[in-house]
């Protein structure tokens, strides 16, 4: 019996990384996808083979751009049947403050193709496959409340496309319910800078006031949580929105800056 593989769009760090980490311990193989941190993402290939014993293969592309991402499916399937879980983490995200005045027609699009056109493009290039072997999990990555279309306050570009991309991972999961595939959406929390590769162990030493939970959040919890999505008996759930926020209000965080 073959093992299942899954695609992590930007998998080579961040919690990416951490997830990859995760499913490669269950003996899942990996296609770890990068756009440009090509030594990081060859090493952890070697890294998780070498541990685990998985087959893992790095493959470049830009997800916002629908010729990388053919590339990207015509290469994974060369090495592996069937790609069984395709998890869409990687998504362009701009830290500087702007209003949606400022961005250029340029960066717009390149926010919207990168957060959700991507998720379009690599689902439909890869839920055939699923389909005929009537099984697949699709998982996306959202933020705190995105089911609920709210305004993010400079940052309205990142917002309208991952609203978009909650509402297409809805739909992939009603259409595709039939098929054994499921689609859901992880909506982490605070999780920033050297925390989106820790794990929960180091976190529970450290003191965090501003978190309900009293720590930080890590890629650990993130991966967790899309571990626990792409078992054989989570099919029941499908078409959920999943907050992973340790009970902060994200959004709020935001609004007070």
């Amino acid at each position: 019996m073959r093992n299942k593989a899954a695609l992590i769009t930007g998998g080579a760090t961040g919690i990416g990384k951490r997830t990859a980490n995760v499913l490669a311990a269950k003996g899942i193989d990996l296609v770890i996808n990068y756009r440009s941190s090509q030594k990081e993402a060859v090493s952890l290939c070697g890294e998780l083979t070498e541990k685990y014993g998985t087959k893992n293969i790095a493959l470049q592309g830009d997800i916002s751009i629908p010729a990388d991402c053919m590339k990207m499916s015509e290469n994974a399937l060369k090495e592996f049947p069937v790609i069984d879980i395709v998890i869409h983490n990687a998504g362009p995200y701009v830290h500087e403050r702007k209003e949606m005045l400022d961005y250029t027609f340029e960066q717009w699009n390149y926010l919207i193709n990168g957060n959700l056109n991507a998720v379009f493009y690599l689902s439909k290039l890869f839920i055939p496959k699923m389909r005929e072997n009537g099984w697949g999990r699709i998982i996306t990555i959202g933020f705190d409340r995105v089911e609920s279309a709210s305004g993010w306050i400079y940052r309205s570009a990142f917002a309208a496309a991952k609203t978009g991309a909650a509402s297409l991972t809805r739909s992939i999961a009603l259409e595709e319910a039939g098929n054994g595939i499921t689609a859901n959406m992880v909506c982490p929390g605070d999780i920033i800078g050297e925390w989106k590769e820790k794990n929960i162990d180091e976190a529970a030493e450290i003191q965090d006031n501003t978190s309900p939970v009293g720590r930080p959040g890590t890629g650990e919890d993130i991966a967790r949580v899309i571990s626990f999505l792409t078992d054989e008996k989570s099919d029941f759930i499908t078409g959920s929105i999943i907050p992973v926020t340790g009970g902060k209000d994200v959004l709020g965080k935001f609004y007070l800056e």
